[in-house]
């Protein structure tokens, strides 16, 4: 059982009444979902299959990969169903599984780029999903906007401070930055500096806040543990954060312990180049109240950690 043959193992898995062997053969899909795809056996697999697979929230790809591959298999279920290979020929062998596809979830550049040229939505479904895309309040598409699993590809790491200084006092106030990015991501944790003395722990609490709503995001209580030097630490949640695109959002570390190294000359914006040729920009701003005395020029939280 591989990523080959995962798909045509599931098949028979869900022919013959097998159970075992198709959650075996999905947890396979689950954490290789790009080689399932682009393996031969997948454009053989039956509508019910396919949309047992895309209905999962678990699948570790960007939904525009998700597309192409459906895309791939509507051509060979068209061929095999002895159908000129039309679009509209391509979401009628699609059924209800071409709902399951979660348009929301793309960037806008994706969405132009594929589904909005591909002629499988008509032009209200179009327009509906580019208004999504850029307005407030958001419109009801017709399709999930529910995420699937967020950690594909490479964890990336964004750093604000090019220089570091010492020292930088904790007497029970928390540090906050406001932040911004221009896509939706994943933070997993954050990098934090650590005591200036030496080898030392800190009981830290982390949270990231919806500005507006002044919502709790996520939330933990954790140990940082530093070297004495003035590398980043990680600090991480318990599940991954969701980061909508243009919206503001509090990062907050509260640290009981020593003093430590802080950063200095913070960057207002900064833009991370991810492995699959895409850019994520953050803009950091002055998160008005107590502080702690971080700003965007000066202080803690100096690494958001996440993956897109």
């Amino acid at each position: 059982l591989g990523t080959d043959n995962a798909f045509l193992l599931l098949t028979q898995a869900r022919l013959f009444d097998e159970p075992q062997l198709a959650a075996l053969c999905l947890e396979i899909i689950d954490k290789n979902t790009a080689d399932a795809l682009n393996a031969e056996g997948f454009t053989d697999i039956d509508q019910d299959t396919l949309n047992a697979v895309l209905e999962r929230d678990t699948l570790r790809i960007r939904e525009a990969k998700i597309f192409s591959a459906v895309i791939r298999w509507s051509e060979a279920e068209c061929i095999r169903r002895q159908l000129p290979v039309t679009p509209s020929n391509q979401r009628m062998v699609l059924g209800r599984a071409f709902n399951a596809i979660r348009f929301p979830l793309m960037s806008v550049k994706e969405f132009a780029m594929g589904p909005a040229q591909s002629g499988l939505l008509d032009d209200r479904e179009i327009v509906q999903l580019f208004l999504y895309f850029t307005v407030n309040p958001k419109p009801n598409v017709g399709f999930l906007d529910a995420p699937r699993c967020c950690m594909t590809g490479k964890e990336l790491t964004v750093n604000r401070f090019p220089q570091t200084d010492s020292r930088w006092g904790y007497c029970g106030t928390t540090d906050r930055i406001r932040f911004t990015v221009d896509q939706r991501i994943f933070v997993v944790g954050f990098g934090l500096y650590g005591s200036y003395y030496g080898p030392t722990e800190y009981e830290v609490h982390l949270q990231i806040v919806h500005l507006a709503t002044k919502k709790v995001c996520g939330s933990n209580t954790t140990t940082l543990c530093c070297d004495g030097t003035d590398d980043t630490f990680r600090a991480m949640f318990k599940e991954p954060v969701e980061i909508l695109p243009n919206t503001s959002y509090i990062a907050s570390a509260k640290l009981k312990g020593t003093d430590s190294y802080y950063g200095t000359k913070g960057l207002r914006w900064v833009t991370v180049d991810c492995n699959n040729g895409e850019k994520v920009v953050f803009q950091f701003s002055y998160a008005a109240g107590n502080n702690n005395g971080t700003s965007v020029e000066d202080g803690q939280i100096p690494a958001i950690i996440f993956y897109i």
